[in-house]
């Protein structure tokens, strides 16, 4: 559904932008937020050297804290006050919702309205001071042991104080970020959330134009391959705009019935998003595959090939290409998902090491046998609940127009359409 303000703007002429004071306000103040959580993005920590962590910062060029650091518009380079961003806030509300679908008393607390909503919203506040306690204090003691022995530490003054500061400080910063961005969608234009996300990942392409442009005014860049750089990203953009918004129409029969046209029968579609999983997967996926580069990179070993970790991480990336290959063969030419099935044969590969060491571990007695029964019992109820969640449906009901039948009655016929609970 549209906000007001997204239907004044549909319905707004460039003639009539001047009499309309009350979208030019919201614009206004969607700028100025935007403004202010930009400057809060150059803001340090309380007892962080700001030169000693842009030189450790370095160190890890290319790997998965570069990756975040790019939602954030550059906070957890400077390590700034908003350096979790909005991530612990996205992460809880994801945790809300799919607990509204494993829990009965959630469920009906989504089903009580405005109400419900209401607390919904608090019980994903709540969460998100949990997760920004537990990730602002395992920052302070990164922190604190990061580059120790190298370039020195980038916390001026160690200790139990420090890391205090930082878990209240990181805490505020995204709380105050979650209440900017409530704002932004109840007094400005659009979603506040997504509009900071964005702001955080724009911020960058300034720099990122001059460099580039740069490159191709002292030569280091052909000009062929510059167009080509430019023409690439406006492609991109615009199909990751027509895939969000692409639809799979789905075709709804109705049963023939008379009219006064004669015998009629009517369709209509349901439309289903395509992407329904949204932008979460390549998230995870580009994470996972920045991962062995940030090992290499904190061990402090270089991924050329005369190094181990090198030849490690080059193994690693080739076997994965080759397991992939795999995959879709058996996809295409053997039975079920390949994909699926490598990394069950991965898993299933270890159990019988796991309970042979488990069990030998309960007949010499290093291990309870309760322990091992929990254990076990813990293992199955996973399993049983993994099945569960991947067969779960949920079923849309489709009501059809009331028909005259055989005995004279109007009946109104209904189906169910099933949709997957776990679509990605």
């Amino acid at each position: 559904m549209a906000s007001a303000a997204e239907s004044m703007a549909s319905n707004l002429s460039l003639a009539n932008f001047a009499k309309a004071t009350d979208l030019k306000k919201r614009l206004w103040f969607t700028l100025g937020a935007l403004v202010i959580f930009r400057l809060l993005s150059f803001v340090p920590l309380p007892g962080i050297d700001p030169r000693a962590l842009a030189t450790l910062f370095d160190t890890t060029r290319g790997g998965v804290l570069d990756f975040f650091n790019m939602f954030s518009g550059g906070s957890l380079e400077r390590m700034s006050l908003i350096a979790l961003g909005v991530m612990p806030y996205i992460t809880a509300s994801i945790v809300v919702q799919l607990a509204t679908s494993m829990s009965p008393a959630l469920a009906a607390l989504k089903k009580e309205g405005e109400s419900g909503r209401k607390k919904l919203n608090q019980y994903t506040r709540y969460g998100t001071v949990f997760l920004c306690a537990i990730q602002g204090y395992f920052i302070a003691l990164g922190l604190e042991g990061w580059g120790q022995g190298n370039s020195g530490s980038a916390v001026l003054e160690p200790g139990m104080m420090f890391r205090i500061t930082t878990v209240v400080t990181l805490v505020g910063g995204t709380m105050f970020l979650m209440w900017l961005g409530e704002q932004i969608t109840s007094r400005g234009v659009g979603n506040g959330i997504s509009l900071i996300i964005m702001a955080g990942i724009v911020a960058g392409l300034p720099v990122t134009l001059v460099q580039l442009f740069e490159s191709g005014r002292t030569g280091s860049i052909d000009p062929l391959r510059l167009v080509l750089i430019l023409a690439a990203a406006v492609g991109l953009v615009l199909l990751i705009c027509f895939m969000e918004r692409a639809q799979r129409r789905i075709l709804i029969q109705y049963p023939k019935r008379q009219t006064a046209r004669g015998v009629q029968a009517e369709r209509s579609h349901l439309p289903l998003k395509l992407n329904t999983a949204g932008v979460i997967p390549p998230i995870f996926a580009s994470s996972l595959l920045l991962l062995p580069l940030t090992i290499t990179q904190f061990a402090g070993t270089a991924t050329a090939g005369e190094s181990w970790w090198g030849d490690f991480v080059i193994s690693l990336i080739g076997g994965t290409m080759f397991l992939m290959w795999i995959g879709e063969q058996i996809t295409s030419r053997g039975i079920g998902n390949g994909i699926s099935l490598i990394i069950m044969a991965g898993i299933v590969a270890q159990l019988p090491t796991a309970l042979a060491q488990m069990f030998e571990g309960g007949r010499t007695g290093s291990l309870d046998p309760f322990v091992i029964m929990v254990v076990v019992a813990l293992a199955v109820g996973l399993i049983l609940f993994i099945c569960f969640m991947e067969r779960a449906q949920r079923r849309v009901l489709i009501q059809y127009p009331k028909r005259q039948t055989r005995q004279g009655l109007m009946q109104a016929d209904r189906s169910h359409l099933p949709l997957k609970v776990n679509t990605a």
